[in-house]
């Protein structure tokens, strides 16, 4: 599995979140913990950080939060299942990240099925 820092290049602190969401920090604490974000630790000093490839116009992008949900109840870690979105798979062709934020989300969800059997 690839270093998460080599996969995703920006990240965004919790206080960014909120702010591009527009909601409170609170509120993006809400969202992880259920699931329909995911952040990890990371940083010198160690914060909280998510993905900003995460979120697309103000919003999170679509169909995330399904698929995080999918590959946790297939027993991906948060890094694993970071990986697997942010990784180049040639046969679909792209990252899964990148189709999600088009809002195709049909062959990330299969895929992410077929690894959670």
């Amino acid at each position: 599995m690839n270093d998460l820092d080599t996969l995703i290049t920006d990240w965004l602190t919790l206080p960014d979140v909120a702010e591009r969401l527009d909601v409170e920090v609170s509120r993006v604490r809400r969202l992880i913990e259920e699931g329909k974000l995911v952040a990890v630790r990371r940083g010198d000093p160690v914060v909280r950080s998510v993905p900003a490839l995460f979120l697309v116009d103000g919003e999170i992008a679509p169909h995330l939060s399904g698929t995080i949900t999918v590959l946790r109840d297939g027993g991906f870690t948060d890094e694993e299942l970071l990986a697997w979105l942010f990784e180049e798979d040639e046969t679909l062709p792209g990252r899964p990240i990148d189709h999600l934020r088009r809002g195709q989300r049909g062959e990330v969800r299969r895929r992410a099925l077929a690894l959670a059997l």
